[in-house]
């Protein structure tokens, strides 16, 4: 195994062993104080580097690099999120490593749960690597923390070898990506960076520029309630409004029966009873125009309701959450060639098809900070069959290391 490896390996071992889960129902930046677990000992692992850190009140840490030229090149950053997924148990990670995966089932430490090509075919890219995988009992946390590491050590190679010319370079790490709320103390002014890379895609190759735009959507749906056996012409059943406006929506216009560019309209949440019931959506699309018919169309079915009933019982609220950060990085396309050339000179075949989701990068775009998405070489996120590929990984360092001399190849 190469000294790389065995570096991921460690690093790796120690960051997805600190808890950092994140908690949507906190209201305080980062969510949980567990967070500042990791920012702390990164910060001191970035000076111990002789890096200069600057991390705010809110968790988001910040490191420069010097560049090593005289040239005036742009300031490319690095970014990664600290935080792990609140859908699944995130204390007492134990990771395993698989040397030499041979593409047969594995079963997950002592529980029944067995990670297998046949239900994640994926992982046939990935026969004859090391992996990281869980026991079973919670996820793994590469999502992403393996992006963290690779950042960590892309560093380290450039400072270990100064042959490697390199502008300045600003690195982030960040809270509370899981729920929705990494770039919302984001300064972009203060990360002072041309443009950034999120270091937090998943398979081989993944060049990311493209997301869906996004948004919430809260419908309420009031009812009178009064005894059934008087209830004629006289009782709105809630519960009754709410499955009549799910119904009306396009039945294959949800994430189970889509793909690629395709949106969708996802029930998240539906409680209630006869006096009121509440049912949460998320809506996503890649065309702008058509996310826009998408938010139309849920108040077009509350108008439809509502004409039946005189107190309009139905009301819908809608949130934009993030836009497809397309719109801010196709304009700038050398951001794109760059990562593309550095791919072709690994031998790694880009693959940029659209995000079916939201990174960091998506708010940071709009934001001034334009910023695709790059591969970590993990997948399975936020269970336990979560796994990460440390050959992948070590290929995704390079890239990092990659773009940065590119970067500075640009003036010439």
């Amino acid at each position: 195994m190469s000294n790389m490896k065995e570096q991921i390996i460690d690093r790796l071992t120690r960051y997805v062993k600190i808890d950092t889960q994140s908690d949507p129902n906190s209201n305080v930046t980062p969510s949980t104080t567990k967070q500042w677990d990791l920012l702390n000992l990164l910060e001191k692992e970035l000076k111990d580097l002789g890096l200069e850190t600057d991390m705010d009140d809110h968790g988001y840490l910040f490191a420069t690099l010097e560049s090593n030229i005289d040239a005036d090149v742009p300031t490319v950053g690095f970014l990664a999120h600290v935080d792990t997924s609140p859908d699944f148990n995130a204390t007492g990670v134990n990771p395993q490593i698989i040397e030499n995966y041979d593409g047969k089932p594995i079963q997950l430490g002592q529980t029944n749960r067995i990670l297998d090509t046949k239900v994640f075919p994926e992982l046939k890219h990935v026969i004859g690597d090391t992996l990281m995988i869980t026991d079973g009992t919670s996820l793994l946390g590469a999502d992403d923390k393996a992006g963290v590491v690779e950042i960590m050590e892309g560093l380290i190679y450039l400072i270990e070898h100064p042959e490697i010319k390199h502008g300045k370079i600003r690195v982030g790490f960040t809270p509370d990506e899981e729920i929705g709320r990494g770039p919302h103390q984001f300064d972009v002014e203060r990360f002072n960076a041309d443009f950034a890379y999120t270091m937090d895609g998943s398979q081989l190759g993944e060049l990311q520029y493209e997301s869906f735009n996004a948004a919430a959507a809260t419908i309420t749906c009031h009812g009178v309630n009064v005894h059934p056996g008087s209830a004629k012409n006289a009782m709105i059943n809630a519960i009754s409004l709410g499955q009549q406006f799910n119904s009306l929506l396009p039945p294959n216009e949800v994430p189970e029966r889509t793909e690629g560019y395709q949106g969708f309209y996802h029930l998240m949440n539906f409680e209630g009873n006869v006096e009121k019931a509440t049912l949460q959506y998320i809506i996503r699309d890649h065309d702008k125009k058509k996310f826009d018919l998408r938010k139309k169309r849920l108040m077009e079915i509350r108008d439809d309701i509502n004409s039946h009933f005189e107190n309009y019982p139905v009301k819908v609220d809608v949130e934009d959450q993030y836009y497809n950060m397309a719109e801010k990085i196709k304009p700038h396309q050398h951001i794109i060639d760059i990562p593309t050339k550095v791919f072709n000179q690994l031998d790694i075949k880009p693959n940029t098809d659209p995000i079916r989701g939201g990174t960091d990068g998506s708010q940071l775009s709009f934001m001034g900070l334009p910023t695709p998405n790059i591969f970590t070489g993990c997948g399975n996120f936020h269970g336990p069959y979560e796994y990460a590929s440390i050959n992948v990984m070590e290929k995704a360092i390079h890239v990092m290391v990659g773009i940065a001399e590119e970067v500075a190849n640009s003036n010439k």
